[in-house]
């Protein structure tokens, strides 16, 4: 029988989220709650990866489960479960779901935000990239429409990584500003590794007037990812939202 978990994470002291060998990790953490919870061990899987230092404000994890629980032993394991993760990981809910539901192949979309912080703010620093100001926010919004255009994202993909294909359908990219902070949202069916840092650090660049329209134009072109900008900080990047048919959440979006 399967069930999702709902969880969020504060991603700064966490290689990420999938297990890996020899670095501490979301996926790690909270199967080791659930080991102690089912006095077994409970393989989970995410509906992605996460790098190094970023966070999730929602994510979706699923596990198997031989026996059927009811919504009050849900809710007891929920709060159980919290209870023996640290402060930096809480659990929102865990639920009963078809048992051939799959977090990650189930998804619809995925999306993601990244915060500039314009001045110094020590409430703040482990949480975005601080960026001195002067940046034309109007034309980044311009580039953002721009990658609406396009479905093949080679030039921000991380290289030599395991994705079968560059193709993402970009729903949404857009900036807002929030007091001294910038804050950038894009929704896409799927993400590749790299690929939303890689952005931003090439619409931070057409911000600051280092390339213009037409050259953005181009690097996204060149599906070369040499030609894109740089890959800004892990600290300032979320993982905002992952939406499902209303099936598998029903009311917990």
């Amino acid at each position: 029988m399967r069930y999702f978990i709902k969880l969020a994470y504060n991603g700064t002291a966490y290689h990420g989220w999938q297990v890996q060998n020899n670095a501490t990790t979301v996926q790690e953490v909270i199967e080791d709650g659930m080991r102690r919870i089912f006095e077994k061990r409970i393989p989970l899987v995410g509906a992605g990866r996460t790098d190094a230092g970023v966070h999730a404000r929602e994510f979706y994890a699923h596990f198997d489960y031989d026996f059927a629980m009811k919504e009050r032993e849900l809710q007891k394991k929920t709060y159980k479960l919290n209870s023996f993760l640290p402060k930096d990981i809480s659990i929102s809910s865990i639920f009963r779901v078809q048992d051939d539901m799959h977090t990650r192949f189930d998804a619809i979309s995925r999306t993601y935000e990244y915060i500039i912080c314009t001045r110094k703010d020590p409430f703040i620093n482990d949480f975005a990239w601080f960026v001195v100001p002067d940046l034309d926010v109007d034309l980044m919004n311009e580039g953002s429409k721009m990658l609406m255009e396009y479905d093949d994202f080679t030039s921000f993909a991380k290289l030599h990584s395991q994705s079968k294909t560059n193709h993402c359908n970009v729903m949404e990219a857009k900036w807002e500003v929030r007091n001294h902070m910038l804050v950038f949202n894009i929704k896409a069916d799927r993400f590749l590794r790299n690929m939303v840092r890689a952005i931003v650090g090439t619409l931070v660049e057409l911000g600051q007037a280092k390339i213009d329209l037409d050259e953005l134009r181009r690097i996204i072109e060149a599906k070369d990812r040499s030609e894109a900008g740089y890959s800004v900080p892990a600290q300032g990047l979320y993982l905002k939202k992952i939406e499902y048919p209303d099936e598998i959440t029903g009311d917990r979006k």
